[in-house]
């Protein structure tokens, strides 16, 4: 049928429009926030493009449904608006001839949610989690920017760099400041090389032709010494336990284990795909706007309905990772709940009856004496 068609084909332009659009802001968001990252060292620069990417991947099973749902709110809206469900309806055509294109869109965004839910969303939280450790199990100084004053990650120094010399591989023009025991010291050299002990396995900053002074704050004496060559130890973070999050695990894993974390997330990731089939009902229901009414109560209830919903799927994943929910019992209940409201609301929009009924007033006559 070409109305289906025409359906199915706006609303997946429409969908990639908006997701495009969306995750553009995501991206500009997330983005700001790892270079600030890399600019105070807490990341390396190279990540931040792979963070990022990982990132976007790990969010797109929750972002798409929402897309979906915007998409079909925006097309149907539109036909409507342009008197093009009138002429629909005139020919015959109801809402419930557009179930059938909706369960193709159902179909198409449920099995992508379903992959990323299922599979890619956990592999790209699973390497972000080990790129994460990887970073922290290395020394202090590997996330240094040439120009940038950086801190150690226990506060206890400062790192800069004037500019890296790729083909020499060292650094050129440092200061550094460090305080330990009561005593602050501060070196500067013209060139640094990073060497590791063969023995002890230790890592060293190497300076080269600079000068250290050394002294306690408010005392006047500072020792100043020139040096040739000047070692300087590399701390190394505290290594992070080699347990990958919850978030990040296999399905496989998750679906067979009863602890409650593990349950609670396992119906996290089946809610991703459940709540497709139920948004595009409450879209197709809340985007039909008979003539000559206003649209702006029925986007109203459709964004209310869907924060409604996705929070209480949160709240309802909380509950059950903290144990006070039945795991059996799980998120079913809540889908079920708005499962039936939909079909209730899709009912009587059909009929072209108010989505809330409302009591019916009658005026009394009462007649008076005179």
């Amino acid at each position: 049928m070409i109305i289906n068609r025409a359906m199915v084909s706006e609303v997946l332009r429409t969908s990639g429009a908006v997701t495009m659009v969306i995750f553009t802001i995501f991206l500009v968001m997330r983005a700001l926030g790892f270079l600030q990252q890399a600019a105070r060292g807490d990341l390396p620069v190279e990540s931040v493009l792979i963070l990022l990417a990982l990132k976007l991947i790990a969010y797109f099973d929750v972002i798409l449904p929402l897309m979906l749902y915007i998409a079909i709110l925006m097309v149907m809206g539109r036909w409507s608006r342009d008197n093009e469900m009138a002429v629909l309806s005139a020919c015959g055509v109801s809402l419930f001839n557009f179930l059938k294109p909706l369960g193709v869109l159902v179909f198409i965004m449920g099995s992508i949610v379903a992959a990323f839910s299922f599979y890619l969303t956990p592999k790209a939280n699973l390497m972000g989690w080990k790129l994460e450790m990887e970073y922290r199990n290395r020394d202090e100084i590997s996330g240094v920017m040439p120009g940038v004053f950086m801190d150690t990650r226990k506060g206890q120094g400062v790192y800069f760099v004037e500019q890296y010399d790729k083909e020499a591989d060292r650094y050129e023009d440092i200061f550094v400041y460090k305080s330990s025991f009561g005593k602050e010291g501060v070196v500067v050299s013209k060139y640094a090389l990073q060497r590791t002990d063969e023995l002890t396995g230790d890592k060293f900053l190497v300076l080269t032709n600079g000068t250290r002074y050394e002294g306690q704050p408010g005392e006047p004496d500072y020792r100043i010494v020139d040096f040739e060559t000047y070692a300087l130890r590399i701390e190394l973070e505290q290594a992070i336990p080699d347990i990958a999050p919850v978030k990040a695990r296999p399905t496989t894993v998750i679906a067979t284990d009863p602890h409650p974390a593990l349950v609670g997330e396992w119906h996290w990731r089946l809610a991703k795909v459940l709540v497709v089939p139920v948004l595009g009902l409450f879209a197709l229901t809340f985007s039909f706007v008979p003539p000559r009414q206003n649209r702006l109560p029925g986007m109203i209830m459709a964004f209310l309905m869907y924060f409604v919903y996705t929070n209480l799927l949160g709240f309802g994943v909380a509950m059950i990772s903290r144990g006070r929910l039945n795991g059996d019992v799980g998120l079913w209940w809540i889908h079920l709940t708005f499962l039936v409201i939909g079909f209730v609301l899709f009912y009587r929009r059909t009929r072209n009856l108010p989505l809330v009924p409302m009591p019916a007033w009658k005026p009394s006559l009462r007649l008076r004496r005179s």
